[in-house]
């Protein structure tokens, strides 16, 4: 049971924290003991901790209520332009802290929970994560949300509502093992079924032309059933909605059959139409062209799109009569930003609408989608690029089929007239990939079908513009923009880092929070001994508390005094985990060849979770737990290495883990990595960062200084130019002994003493085909990482840098990102105005 805090502790957190008066405390003890009654149906005698999570959940809630109905309303009576952002995938996390946040009542609810006898903590840690992401781009879509809403945007985010979000990863003999993650198995009290606004979503069937126009006959129905989950802006009265669609079975499924004596075989299989929600896909950067994600990727564009023109046709000055009829004005009032290719069928979809239902003529049911629709891109990876088979198109979706040969038809008709003769570009430019099996290439109808298209870091779009849709920039250069990707303040500082926000807010006031651009206010205390203090001791608080975490669920003894050196992030090739584990293996030979000399402790931690059929990713996990095994029971080394894999690294783990990091590992291949936004993370939580010249880390050392980041090995230039030469990993394994050395010790066993040979395969990738270069940049790695050792030993030099980190955190704000897709692609205005609160 935490102790109450003392009154200056409490004036100290007023400000980040909220205030907890005494009728607001009354009326949330009220509510709570109201709820545990009338909504739980327990007393104090039967409740579980769950009942209490749950109570406390809906009496935070009912705080949002209100202000919800009138956010809505508020849209509704202003007919604003709407921005709809389209995401297979939400990566929530939790919803309690980050309402509490927002609202400004963690205080008070912390208040009256201690008067109730109750931890908030362990109430807190009942809460399933929202997990219906795989990593960045999921996690990206969910602090777009939190910063539409605190900058006063009429948004909304749609998207599926899987049963099943990523997988739970448990490690078993060193062994990524998958468990299903059944979060709704509680319940969710977050979400409002909206049965009321259920949307039928056709599949399969076939096309009929007539002189009036195209049908499409003979279709298979599913129904979208929309769950509502408020979006709290931070303080400013504003909630948004993020709406998921459900699968369900229209009653008449099949039933017709039932007469046949198959009455319930039909009930039984109205479960197939209900598997388009069942579960989240669990690859990053890998493109499976399944059926089923198909379906996924079409049923949540066809009913957004429903939704979104029911609401265009609707909104005009306070009628549900249909009032607009002419869709001319759409792109005036609706803004569609797709989340990489996965939602771009409401490209096509839009354009069947405007054609078949709406009557419109091609070249203006065109020109209406291109200034509606905007494309993210996320990667470069050829793997990562969807492209789908025509013979899955022509059986799922057969008129769609046909409007993408037509824009084909249009696009090369154009390309053509510019470039006379030039098949070849014809044939690169092309929507439809000639080959074994024709495929349609979702980012080529992505930018065609668009009216701008971003990369997520300057780089990113430096390269996009190069090399990738090079063919495209040329034809349309003032269709592409950078956006640099940004992450929210509110969660990623203020609430999974308390301490550290409010020593900040002690120095520069709390604006900080809505305008990260004023933390560049701290460079002024760079040199102030009581500044550095102050942060050096929240981080040790911070490594204290974590490694309380990890003993109970690691049994690993943790040196709270050793640097924290944490690679966070999906388990890939690209990202290079492997060149991280050449490091601690050299820096374990190290200590063993010299165990008297005087080493800076380090603790390593590796997280993440790998896809279920990428098996060199989990041989990888294989790889750093048999390291850990050896590394943590070699008493030669003591407590001067550790080696321990996170398990079941999600959005929760992050807010344990980057708060407590003293040193951040961003070490992907120069040119693979987009952006990332957990470098940001670590960046704004007072760790530094190694890394290489790829993505934000770019832009990052722009902002704080190169001098105040570890920035080591190829540049994009040195890696391009590699590949032109030929890269040649023999050639390093036999002049660097200490590479030589570790490489001989995995493929000799010493790490899987057992087995022998069970990393050869990964060995053999190394030597052989290594798409990503590991051994080119080990040496230069290695001796950074020596830097960053002895720097550590300084305590106040490394504190320094840390605060000039943190200074230069600002451009990093997902406020920043979101004021900049408004302004340059949506056509709206942030506003930082609350609205009035609905006691007002």
């Amino acid at each position: 049971m935490p102790k109450p805090l003392t009154d200056q502790e409490k004036r100290k957190q007023i400000s980040v924290r909220g205030l907890a008066g005494v009728e607001n405390v009354a009326d949330l003890k009220t509510n709570f003991n109201r709820h545990l009654h009338f909504t739980l149906v327990k007393d104090r005698n039967v409740a579980t901790r769950r009942d209490y999570y749950f109570a406390l959940a809906h009496t935070v809630r009912d705080h949002l209520v209100g202000r919800w109905i009138r956010t809505q309303q508020h849209y509704y009576e202003k007919d604003p332009k709407r921005v709809y952002y389209l995401s297979l995938e939400f990566y929530m996390g939790r919803t309690l802290q980050n309402t509490m946040v927002n609202l400004a009542l963690e205080n008070a609810c912390d208040e009256a929970i201690y008067q109730l006898g109750l931890d908030m903590e362990e109430l807190q840690e009942m809460e399933e994560d929202a997990g219906l992401g795989n990593g960045g781009l999921g996690r990206l879509a969910a602090c777009f949300l939190d910063s539409m809403a605190s900058l006063g945007l009429a948004a909304y985010g749609y998207g599926i509502r899987y049963e099943f979000g990523i997988f739970n990863q448990k490690i078993s003999e060193g062994w990524q093992i998958e468990e299903a993650d059944d979060w709704l198995r509680y319940g969710n009290p977050w979400e409002k079924a909206r049965p009321e606004y259920m949307r039928p979503v056709h599949f399969y069937g076939r096309t009929e032309h007539h002189p009036d126009g195209v049908k499409w006959v003979d279709t298979q129905v599913v129904l979208a059933l929309p769950y509502d989950t408020p979006v709290p802006g931070y303080r400013n009265n504003i909630v948004n909605t993020m709406r998921l669609w459900s699968a369900k079975a229209p009653c008449e499924f099949h039933l017709k059959d039932f007469n046949v004596g198959g009455y319930i075989q039909a009930v039984l299989d109205k479960n197939l139409a209900e598997n388009i929600s069942r579960v989240l896909y669990p690859n990053d950067n890998f493109f499976e062209g399944k059926e089923l994600r198909l379906k996924q990727e079409y049923f949540v564009v066809a009913a957004t799109l429903q939704d979104i023109i029911r609401r265009f046709k609707a909104s005009k000055f306070g009628s549900t009569e249909v009032v607009r009829v002419d869709l001319s004005g759409l792109p005036d009032k609706v803004a569609i930003q797709l989340n990489d290719t996965h939602p771009a069928m409401a490209i096509p979809e839009l354009m069947r609408i405007l054609l078949d239902d709406e009557k419109l003529a091609w070249e203006e049911a065109w020109d209406i989608c291109v200034r509606t629709c905007a494309y993210t891109n996320h990667t470069v990876l050829p793997e990562a690029l969807e492209r789908w088979p025509i013979e899955l198109f022509q059986n799922l979706l057969p008129r769609h089929l046909e409007i993408i040969y037509e824009i084909n038809r249009r696009h090369m008709e154009r390309i053509a007239a510019l470039y006379p003769g030039d098949q070849d570009r014809l044939r690169r430019m092309s929507l439809i990939e000639e080959g074994d099996q024709k495929k349609i290439n979702m980012a080529h109808l992505c930018i065609v079908g668009s009216h701008a298209v971003n990369g997520v870091a300057r780089i990113h779009s430096d390269i996009i513009k190069s090399s990738v849709f090079k063919d495209f920039y040329e034809v349309d250069p003032d269709k592409f923009q950078n956006k640099t990707n940004g992450i929210t303040p509110r969660r990623w500082l203020v609430m999974c880092n308390p301490g550290l926000a409010e020593v900040i807010a002690e120095r520069i006031g709390e604006d900080f929070i809505r305008d990260l651009d004023q933390l560049k206010k701290l460079r002024k205390f760079v040199d102030d001994e009581a500044f550095l203090r102050d942060v050096a001791k929240i981080k040790q608080e911070n490594k204290m508390k974590f490694a309380v975490h990890l003993e109970e669920h690691y049994k690993v003894k943790i040196n709270p005094n050793s640097m924290f050196d944490l690679q966070v992030k999906r388990i890939h090739e690209y990202k290079r985990q492997l060149l991280n584990c050449l490091h601690i293996i050299t820096l374990y030979n190290r200590i063993k060849k010299e165990p008297n000399k005087v080493w800076t402790p380090r603790t390593v931690m590796i997280g993440g979770k790998a896809a279920p059929g990428y098996h060199t990713a989990k041989k990888i996990i294989r790889l750093i737990t048999a390291i850990g095994d050896i590394v943590n029971n070699d008493p030669v080394i003591g407590d001067r290495l550790k080696v321990i894999f996170l398990e079941n690294y999600r959005v929760t783990l992050a807010e344990k883990a980057i708060p407590a990091a003293d040193l951040s590992e961003q070490i992907s291949t120069a040119g693979t990595e987009a952006s990332g936004t957990g470098n940001m993370k670590f960046m704004l939580n007072g760790a530094l960062t190694i890394g290489t010249m790829d993505g934000a880390n770019v832009e990052m050392a722009e902002e704080a200084g190169e001098e105040n980041l570890f920035i080591f090995g190829m540049r994009v230039d040195d890696v391009e130019a590699m590949d032109k030469k030929g890269y040649n990993a023999s050639e390093y394994y036999n002049r660097i002994p200490e590479l030589k050395q570790a490489i001989d010790q995995i493929s000799g066993g010493h790490f899987s003493p057992s087995e022998p040979d069970l990393f050869n395969d990964l060995v053999n990738m190394l030597m052989n085909h290594d798409r990503f270069k590991v051994f080119a940049d080990y040496e230069d790695y290695i001796k950074c990482q020596d830097k960053v050792s002895a720097l550590y030993k300084n305590t106040k030099e490394w504190t320094k840098k840390v605060v000039l980190n943190i200074a230069g955190c600002g451009k990093f704000s997902s406020d920043r990102t979101i004021s900049q897709y408004a302004r340059e692609i949506w056509g709206v205005e942030p506003t930082l105005d609350k609205i009035a609160a609905p006691d007002d």
